[in-house]
């Protein structure tokens, strides 16, 4: 019993609650927590950082390499992208429910003198164009991460092709994906200690008393997301691929706690591969799916779009029609993959939304204080989503494996 070894996951979890009750007990600490205890959680975040560009581009090569045949390859990237797609949708509709019922800007009034900027979504088409690098290394410079899961998924397939003389090639890449798998377990070592330094100065910032006026906006995004994760994905993952819940939550917990406290789908990829692993879907799945999914999946930031549409609207007093409320649910649908690896998605995604259905974007100074709040919520259900996803594909190619529910995520890492 003494020799038991604490989890990761619970560690996280001890740092989680330890940042939140610093933050509540000494908010008038928060120059000092500002100043030298928040850039514990910046190093944190760098370091996970530093691994995110060749941890994708080495992941995508070798997963769409091993799948090897073209045919499959599109057939379990139809089954991706329909299934982000799908639940996107879904998460919209459950947060323009919540915002109807809930009525989070009831009783507000936009500030005297408010103004938003509201920063530009690219058009549609420039996305398409851009998809496609003009210069490869530029991209990984610039950790454009559409362009380099696109000119990974061509090395990749083009590997495959070549047969024989691609192997030395993918083999290469293989051990780079392992190198990046080893620095990353080794980082999160040290994540109990990253996730309270980014916690403390956030609850220290925000505290109960800043979050009253908006605590219904809190509320109907926090219970949509759970909502969201609790129906969508776990009858997901019982009808699909039979997997109990509870197993299926207790497996992916280490990436939905990294994801609530860094607010980065791209920055939890490491640990959310990890997780996905354990819970037996093959690497060259989690390869695709994850990555795929981190850039372009976005359900808990669609749910807060349509949480926040309702919002806007209630505070200015503007009744939404059936009709407009069908065009949010597309607009932030397809605006989850348009601003895809944006810095600032979710208020460049609802300033989609607000403008495609007339609302004043004005509405967005009114979010923009509690986005950082709401941020961990969304983030943490991407994530989610993403491993639900990468479950589903597993079982559906009929490539699941039955795993032992005690192997850690930490043991998947150390690998």
């Amino acid at each position: 019993m003494g020799n038991k070894k604490m989890s990761l996951t619970t560690k996280i979890l001890i740092g989680l609650g330890l940042g939140i009750v610093v933050g509540l007990a000494f908010p008038s600490q928060l120059e000092f927590l500002t100043t030298y205890v928040q850039p514990i959680g910046k190093l944190f975040i760098s370091l996970i950082k530093m691994v995110i560009v060749p941890l994708v581009f080495a992941s995508l090569v070798v997963g769409a390499a091993s799948i090897g045949d073209v045919r499959s390859l599109g057939r379990i990237g139809g089954k991706t992208i329909a299934y982000y797609l799908m639940t996107t949708a879904f998460a919209v509709f459950i947060g323009l429910i919540l915002g109807t019922i809930i009525q989070p800007g009831k009783g507000l009034s936009i500030p005297a003198g408010a103004t938003a900027e509201a920063k530009a979504a690219p058009p549609l088409m420039d996305v398409l164009v851009g998809l496609i690098p003009t210069n490869a290394v530029q991209a990984m410079v610039d950790a454009n991460m559409l362009q380099i899961i696109i000119f990974a998924l061509f090395i990749g397939v083009a590997a495959a092709l070549i047969k024989e003389k691609g192997k030395a090639f993918v083999s290469t890449i293989d051990s780079l994906a392992e190198v990046m798998y080893k620095i990353t377990a080794m980082i999160m070592e040290v994540a109990p200690y990253g996730v309270f330094a980014l916690m403390a100065p956030v609850v220290a910032a925000n505290g109960p008393a800043v979050l009253l006026p908006f605590a219904k906006v809190i509320f109907a995004v926090y219970f949509g997301c759970a909502f969201h994760a609790l129906l969508v994905y776990s009858s997901a993952v019982s009808f699909f691929a039979k997997m109990s819940p509870l197993k299926y939550f207790k497996g992916i917990a280490p990436a939905a706690i990294t994801a609530f406290t860094t607010t980065s789908s791209s920055a939890t990829l490491p640990v959310t591969i990890a997780s996905t692993k354990s819970l037996g879907v093959p690497e060259n799945i989690c390869s695709f799916c994850l990555p795929l999914g981190a850039t372009i999946n976005m359900d808990g930031t669609a749910l807060y779009q349509g949480v926040c549409a309702l919002f806007v609207a209630q505070v200015f007093g503007i009744h939404l029609t059936m009709a407009q409320m069908g065009t949010i649910i597309v607009t932030a649908t397809l605006a989850s993959i348009g601003t895809a690896g944006v810095p600032g998605a979710g208020l460049i995604m609802l300033s989609m939304v607000l403008q495609s259905v007339g609302l004043p974007l004005e509405g967005v100074v009114l979010v923009a204080g509690i986005d950082r709040i709401l941020d961990m919520a969304r983030t943490c259900v991407n994530v989610v989503g993403d491993t639900s996803c990468a479950v589903i594909v597993a079982a559906t190619e009929k490539v699941l494996a039955v795993t032992d529910s005690k192997k850690s995520v930490a043991g998947q890492l150390s690998q």
